[in-house]
């Protein structure tokens, strides 16, 4: 059979029977996103490159203790936020870093970086984001760019879900309100090229 046919409960299956090729596909389906969630979270590649790991190994390890194998990604992003919130307190980092936001724009971007307004727009998208409090940067990072729904995003912080909708709208808003300066800016600009 090959791999990319097998769902992802039949891999976590194999794997809860010490299957560790099983695992490793588990990995490679899902460690882009939970490093780009990370790095989005603590704001630095290195960081989230070692908290990646060792959320796939708290889950390789815990994979006993997952009751409901339709709910893996909610589980191990959960693993993954519990990693980050551990490192956060920790090291007592700052809330918004950003330090490392133009090499995780490289990681999650691709082809997309090679055009400058793009690579201007997301940058600025990046250091709002990293701006706002992790709570609201967690909500908004897991709603926008993991496409989790409010209650997953719940389960995952361990918050109610109308706490969840309002991080999620308050992060939104205040990326707005950061962003607005730059939109009115690029509008400006499209309109003097225009005439």
């Amino acid at each position: 059979m090959i791999f990319r046919e097998v769902e992802d409960r039949d891999l976590i299956e194999r794997s809860r029977r010490g299957d560790v090729d099983a695992f490793n596909v588990l990995v490679s389906r899902w460690e882009k996103r939970v490093f780009t969630y990370l790095v989005r979270n603590t704001g630095n590649r290195e960081d989230a490159l070692d908290l990646t790991q060792d959320a796939f190994l708290k889950a390789y390890r815990g994979l006993g203790s997952l009751t409901d194998v339709e709910r893996f990604p909610q589980w191990l992003f959960r693993i993954a936020h519990n990693e980050a919130i551990s490192m956060h307190r920790k090291n007592r980092l700052p809330v918004a870093e950003g330090e490392d936001l133009e090499a995780a724009d490289a990681e999650v971007s691709g082809p997309a970086r090679s055009l400058g307004n793009r690579v201007e727009t997301t940058l600025m998208v990046e250091q709002a984001l990293a701006s706002l409090p992790l709570e609201q940067r967690e909500a908004v990072t897991l709603k926008v760019y993991q496409g989790f729904k409010f209650d997953e995003i719940a389960a995952i912080v361990d918050c109610p879900v109308s706490t969840a909708k309002s991080r999620v709208y308050a992060g939104l808003e205040a990326l707005k309100q950061k962003l607005a300066p730059a939109r009115d800016e690029g509008r400006e600009a499209h309109a003097q090229r225009s005439s």
